[in-house]
């Protein structure tokens, strides 16, 4: 079963719900990247993935959300993926499915919303923790390191000397969730999210207490979502790993 949702009245602001045959492991919400730029194309760069999820006994919510410069930005895509996942309780009402332990999973850009929306304030749907795929998890340091041509900056309206209170708001490395275990999986060869972004998350979050843990691909920054490469094997284990943990 394939449906459609919208969770507000932009254009962008829509998920698409799959359902496992029969009984599912869980709920993956899925969340792509695009350096939160607003080019139609990326929703479906993970659908494959999306699909292969299913086929492995998963129900995936797949959000899209608005970016720049379709109403995104500071606070609008922040905003979006907290009320995407918010309605994913209607959605589950609507179609009279269970989800079970939900999880987010994001690459790139999505892998930054994914880790982030552990501690998203006024949390109703309860997380059980977050993969992130190659995803920005440190974004002082992409914002020193120009990541995708000035993304990071794009993202906040400014620069974090202009913003701090921004950068607080939005940083994974900042808000680490202690009780929520994440799990990340990054490509050897990746040139677009350099693997510092996900090394000093790793480091923060054991240092803080979080159950946190970072596994290289063979691979470039595309790899991870393709539902053929050992990505996908380590995206499973870490799936397994966030259960076992939570459950």
């Amino acid at each position: 079963m394939i449906e459609r949702f919208e969770y507000g009245d932009r254009p962008m602001q829509y998920g698409v719900f799959r359902s496992a045959d029969g009984s599912s492991r869980g709920t993956v919400i899925l969340i792509h990247g695009g350096f939160w730029r607003g080019t139609p194309d990326y929703f479906d760069g993970p659908t494959p993935m999306a699909e292969a999820l299913v086929a492995r006994g998963w129900n995936v919510w797949q959000l899209e959300y608005r970016q720049l410069p379709n109403g995104g930005g500071w606070p609008g895509t922040l905003d979006d993926i907290a009320a995407g996942i918010e309605h994913l309780a209607a959605v589950a009402s609507s179609l009279d499915v269970e989800p079970g332990p939900t999880i987010t999973v994001g690459h790139s850009a999505g892998g930054h919303l994914a880790v982030w929306a552990l501690s998203r304030p006024r949390a109703g749907v309860a997380l059980a923790g977050a993969v992130s795929l190659a995803g920005v998890l440190n974004l002082r340091l992409g914002e020193q390191e120009n990541i995708g041509n000035g993304a990071v900056v794009g993202l906040l309206g400014g620069s974090s000397t202009e913003h701090p209170e921004r950068y607080e708001a939005a940083d994974p490395i900042v808000r680490i969730e202690q009780g929520l275990p994440v799990r990340i999986v990054h490509g050897s060869r990746d040139d677009v999210v350099p693997m510092n972004q996900s090394d000093t998350y790793v480091a923060a979050a054991r240092e803080a207490g979080q159950d946190a843990a970072v596994t290289v691909v063979d691979g470039d920054h595309m790899a991870v979502i393709e539902p053929l490469h050992p990505a996908f094997d380590e995206l499973q284990a870490a799936l397994e790993e966030i259960l076992a943990v939570t459950h």
